[in-house]
């Protein structure tokens, strides 16, 4: 099976073996958080790590922009980068390419590359790549932090990340037209949140971002480490008409697969038209696609249907 661990799994034999206990761990490794946040003299310390392995034609690209969305989903600035590349044969073209996007993303996000390990393995079928992004933040925002009666804002869209590994991964598949295609992989270009989470930071009460499983397994991920219930409006999420049809040829649901590009944020509602402003000051645009309740049973509603565990659409296509 592809995909992340089930909850269950990671609580037992993850979650519960944390070694030492450190007095100026704020953050700790805890279910749907982003990063890890240590205390460092007067500021915080964030820390997240992501592997990266499926998409083969822009992974570095991706690599780069999940680590350091998910630092700046936790209200940071991503500053520093460690990348452990395992490549399955002695190819200097692939590791060429692979290290080229990376250093362009790191170079484009003003982010430092700073150590990390590259070997040969050849037991794998296809490059893999682990980065872990750092940065620094004045405080820590939680995916777990949503209070009832929080709006749920989305920005850019649902579904950003998996447009655009369709119309490269799959561009033959899909049977979309060139300038579809070509639009569609130009949403690479617009993978990182950086500027979003920075914009929000100061307003939200809980941010996350969406990779595996799409919009749904994010909202879900933020819905049960915060202990409310969600609902999601489909009609209000917005995909975009490149998403739509690719999605559509592929019969895929634009809400279940990769959405990196994209950021959940939760605000208090006297405070969603400053959140919504300051986001269009940043030119992002964004939309509110649900509200938090109180509950007993935490998790996502989707027009009312309970969305159980989210497995990512696109891993289908792969297998």
């Amino acid at each position: 099976m592809v995909g992340k661990l089930d909850p269950d799994d990671l609580a037992a034999f993850v979650l519960s073996r944390t070694g030492a206990p450190d007095d100026d761990v704020e953050m700790g490794p805890a279910y749907g958080e982003d990063a890890a946040a240590i205390r460092f003299g007067d500021r915080l310390l964030v820390a997240s790590s992501d592997p990266l392995s499926l998409a083969r034609e822009r992974l570095g690209t991706l690599a780069v922009n999940v680590a350091c969305n998910d630092v700046a989903a936790c209200g940071a600035d991503p500053r520093w980068l460690t990348n452990v590349v395992f490549l399955p044969d002695d190819d200097p073209e692939t590791l060429d390419v692979l290290t080229d996007q990376i250093d362009a993303e790191a170079r484009e996000l003003g982010v430092s590359i700073v150590g990390g390990h590259s070997e040969y393995v050849p037991a794998l079928d296809r490059p893999m790549v682990s980065m872990t992004a750092l940065g620094a933040a004045d405080a820590y925002v939680p995916t777990g932090g949503v209070d009832p009666g929080d709006r749920v804002l989305l920005t850019k869209g649902a579904g950003i990340e998996g447009t655009a590994i369709l119309a490269t991964d799959f561009r033959e598949a899909t049977g979309a037209d060139a300038t579809t295609l070509r639009r569609a992989e130009g949403f690479f270009e617009e993978i990182s949140v950086v500027p979003e989470a920075a914009a929000l930071r100061g307003t939200a009460t809980a941010m996350h971002d969406p990779t595996e499983g799409g919009l749904l397994a994010g909202a879900v991920e933020m819905a049960t480490a915060s202990g409310v219930r969600i609902d999601v409006d489909r009609d209000a999420v917005p995909v975009r008409e490149e998403t739509a049809a690719l999605c559509a040829t592929m019969d895929v649901d634009p809400l279940r697969i990769f959405g990196s590009g994209a950021l959940l944020a939760a605000v208090p509602e006297e405070a969603v038209d400053d959140a919504l402003a300051a986001l269009d000051d940043a030119g992002v645009a964004a939309s509110e696609i649900g509200v938090a309740r109180e509950t007993d049973a935490p998790g996502v509603d989707l027009d009312g249907e309970r969305v159980g565990s989210v497995r990512d659409d696109l891993y289908d296509l792969w297998e």
